[in-house]
């Protein structure tokens, strides 16, 4: 039946049953005017004489003598405001939540609704043009029907919000202050407990003692898709691999974006590859981590648009074939991500966490991700991209889980002094088809870690660094090395000695000049944006600064001081990774460790190769 509300701020009509309590009467007039403040609305049949609605909420429509057609008072106190910003959503935000900076895609999305627009069905739909009914209606971003058919694994992370927002939203609304929908498990014992007992390990109780943990497959991902701007990105990754066999890490760079082909979905678009100093080896690699320019390599993504996304590395081996197919390792029968990867990647994701004001602590899960470079079941070089369930990171963090020989399987720690482990349990279907619980100690499938990702390349690519030329990777002294010479000569300098604006668009050539701290921040804020407008007014700008005039002056002379045996010299603070450490070698004839970019040994004069 339908029944009339009229307020100040004018009439409107709501439908409802005579069997619904007021409580839902009230939350849908609460939701059509908007308030901030449940519990001051008034409600009655004589506009003189309103009652608080929540003294009536346990009584239903029948009850209290509604009938079809009816007229309703309401009233209502305003939101009293004192100046400082509010947020208006799906419910009410304390002013906790407001100095959270969310990503702009976060922001982005949240003012979608998401809804899965269905055309008219050709069988079934009896009405007109301009009706709707339920097989053509509007479908929400988390309908688990449209998923399975899509063949979407797991939903959005903003349908996931939608998803919990909607069955919290009573709950917010009959409260004052807005309880976080979003919640980080956390699995370590609390401190400060107020049960009045002794601080673990030598009292517990279960106001401090961690829940269970039951493992289940993640109904959401934080990233639904991973967009590599070009081809060449992965191409010239794999070049280290197919030059000398040995196995390669990199760290990705890129930003967020909506991903339409999921309802609500984020993608991470990859613009750059950047190798930290590493040791590699025919079957893995040797990484030091923070490295010492690591803050400065970030700098200059941030100074392009630009963050640390995920991270890429190799794990292939040749088939002997000589056919250029390699042994497909990762499928079905073997792993995808092992034991210590997944600890890895739980590690990486809990120092890049997702910032949001839905959540009590102000971050939630992680959008960084795992990207594995290595053979599929054609014997091909393929790429998929992973990440782990927050379980998983919130497991690592708290160090109750740890990797095993068997790299599908995932031990479980026993408990000591200094760490508590809570029960672990995880669900599968026996021969019977039965879900069964089973206690995950001492071990369980990794899979229940995993969170699939897809990837791909755009249909027509758009990549932010445009250079038809690759400056020298940095950290691969081995292939080539940076120097203020190669500088000189990628940008053509010597021919023209012009700023040309694709030349610079290369994000090796902009960490190797950051590096060499000659230009000033605001100068190489005019680079970095040269480099990802490409607008040639900038380049004119970038030419006619003393900081770029002192750069081109060293890269000239650098280039002049080449002496004809193939030496060089080197300028102090260059280096082939912002660091002269990082392109250090011993000369093989007398052993001597030559620093700088020489291509001679700065004692014996025999050349490097």
């Amino acid at each position: 039946m339908l029944v009339r509300i009229r307020s100040k701020e004018g009439t409107f009509r709501l439908e409802t049953d005579p069997n619904e309590c007021m409580l839902s009467l009230g939350t849908k007039i609460a939701n059509q005017l908007k308030l901030t403040d449940y519990n001051s609305l008034e409600i009655s049949d004589n506009p003189t004489n309103t009652i608080p609605i929540v003294e009536l909420e346990r009584k239903t429509i029948s009850e209290l003598g509604i009938k079809h057609g009816h007229l309703l008072y309401v009233a209502f106190k305003e939101p009293e405001t004192d100046g400082s910003n509010t947020i208006q959503t799906d419910s009410k935000m304390s002013t906790s939540n407001l100095s959270v900076k969310q990503n702009p895609v976060d922001d982005l999305l949240e003012k979608q609704d998401g809804l899965i627009k269905r055309d008219k069905d050709q069988k079934f739909c009896k009405h007109s043009a301009n009706g709707m009914c339920d097989y053509c209606m509007p479908l929400e971003p988390y309908d688990q029907g449209y998923l399975t058919e899509k063949g979407i694994k797991h939903m959005s992370f903003h349908a996931y919000l939608k998803s919990i927002n909607k069955a919290n939203k009573q709950l917010n609304e009959l409260n004052s202050k807005f309880i976080p929908p979003l919640e980080e498990p956390d699995f370590r014992v609390k401190t400060n407990c107020s049960g009045g007992h002794a601080s673990w390990p030598e009292g517990i109780c279960t106001k401090c003692q961690p829940s269970a943990v039951t493992l289940a497959l993640q109904q959401y991902r934080m990233v639904d898709h991973v967009e590599f701007s070009v081809s060449d990105l992965i191409n010239n990754f794999i070049n280290f691999w197919r030059s000398t066999g040995l196995q390669r890490f990199g760290y990705l760079y890129g930003r967020y974006e909506p991903y339409p082909d999921v309802p609500l979905g984020v993608k991470t678009v990859v613009e750059a590859i950047y190798e930290p100093p590493q040791e590699d080896e025919v079957d893995g690699l040797t990484l030091t981590l923070p490295w010492e320019e690591e803050s400065l390599v970030d700098e200059v993504a941030a100074a392009c648009g630009l963050v640390k996304v995920g991270m890429i590395y190799t794990d292939l081996t040749d088939d002997g074939t000589s056919q250029g197919k390699v042994i497909c390792k990762r499928h079905i029968d073997s792993y995808f991500l092992s034991s210590q990867e997944c600890c890895f990647s739980a590690a990486m994701q809990n120092k890049h966490p997702v910032f949001t004001k839905w959540s009590a602590s102000g971050k939630f899960g992680s959008r960084f991700v795992t990207c594995v470079v290595s053979g599929n079941e054609s014997g091909d070089i393929g790429v998929n991209a992973y990440q782990v369930s927050n379980t998983c990171a919130a497991m690592v963090s708290a160090d109750i889980i740890e990797a095993s020989i068997d790299p599908n399987i995932m031990r479980v720690k026993e408990s000591t002094s200094e760490r508590y482990v809570p029960e672990v349990f995880y669900k599968y279907k026996n021969k019977y088809g039965v879900n069964v619980q089973e206690s995950a100690k001492p071990c369980f499938p990794v899979e229940y870690l995993l969170v699939n990702v897809t990837h791909g390349f755009p249909f027509n690519p758009t990549p932010l660094f445009t250079s038809s030329k690759q400056f020298p990777i940095a950290n691969r002294p081995e292939f080539d090395v940076q120097d203020f010479g190669k500088l000189y000569r990628h940008l053509g300098l010597k021919e023209s000695g012009n700023v040309h604006v694709n030349t610079v668009s290369d994000f090796q050539l902009l960490t190797f000049i950051r590096g060499t701290q000659v230009l000033t921040n605001d100068d190489f804020a005019a680079l970095a944006r040269l480099a990802t407008s490409h607008e040639e007014k900038d380049a004119n700008q970038l030419a006619q600064s003393s900081g770029w005039q002192t750069l081109v002056t060293i890269m000239r002379e650098f280039d002049h001081s080449l002496i004809p045996n193939g030496g060089g010299q080197s300028y102090p603070g260059s280096s082939s990774s912002s660091s002269s450490r990082a392109s250090e070698w011993s000369c093989r004839h007398c052993t001597f460790a030559n620093k700088g970019f020489r291509t001679s040994c700065e004692m014996c004069g025999l050349p490097r190769d």
